[in-house]
């Protein structure tokens, strides 16, 4: 079997394709340094720009509907850049953090700014139950990327957000 070289994204890349634009988070997930911290703030802002409009029924379709859509984005785009898990792809942060931010609103911007934080340090440290979800779905170079790589690039990230609300509702029911 012919192993491909990973691809590095480029705005190019992205533009060819519609699940591309979607995985990389519309170009957040181009940034040279942090892209899933870039991706994160992505999902912050687009968060804050939709909230007046949406209600809880809105946001539980956007991100049912944008779960799946980025199931299928992001398994397109990390076979087409030959990568498992491109960190490039930060739509899985984007989703994640959108359903935090629901689940604790309505919060004041420090409260965002916390769980903002969270989710970064569980994300980024994968301990516990997010190591073991970001281990799940993990193959060997050069073994071909399938669905269940779309969807652990997703999972890993619900489960970092699952560690945020309970450890943002931990902090709630302590400090009062």
């Amino acid at each position: 079997m012919t192993v491909s070289a990973p691809i590095r994204p480029t705005p190019a890349f992205m533009w060819g394709h519609p699940a591309r634009w979607i995985a990389l988070g519309f170009g957040s997930g181009l940034s040279p340094k942090a892209p899933g911290t870039v991706g994160t703030l992505w999902a912050w802002l687009v968060f804050a720009v939709l909230a007046p409009w949406m209600n809880d029924l809105a946001w539980a379709v956007l991100i049912g509907g944008g779960t799946l859509v980025g199931w299928w984005a992001c398994t397109v785009t990390a076979r087409q850049l030959h990568t498992p898990d491109p960190s490039a792809v930060v739509w899985d942060e984007v989703v994640a953090f959108w359903l935090i931010l629901w689940l604790i609103g309505p919060a004041s911007w420090l409260a965002q700014a916390v769980a903002f934080g969270l989710f970064r340090l569980f994300d980024a440290v994968k301990v516990g139950p997010v190591g073991w979800a970001d281990r799940l779905f993990k193959i060997e170079r050069g073994q071909p990327i399938g669905w269940a790589q779309g969807f652990g690039i997703l999972f890993d990230d619900f489960v970092a957000a699952g560690c945020t609300l309970v450890v943002f509702a931990a902090g709630r029911h302590f400090l009062g």
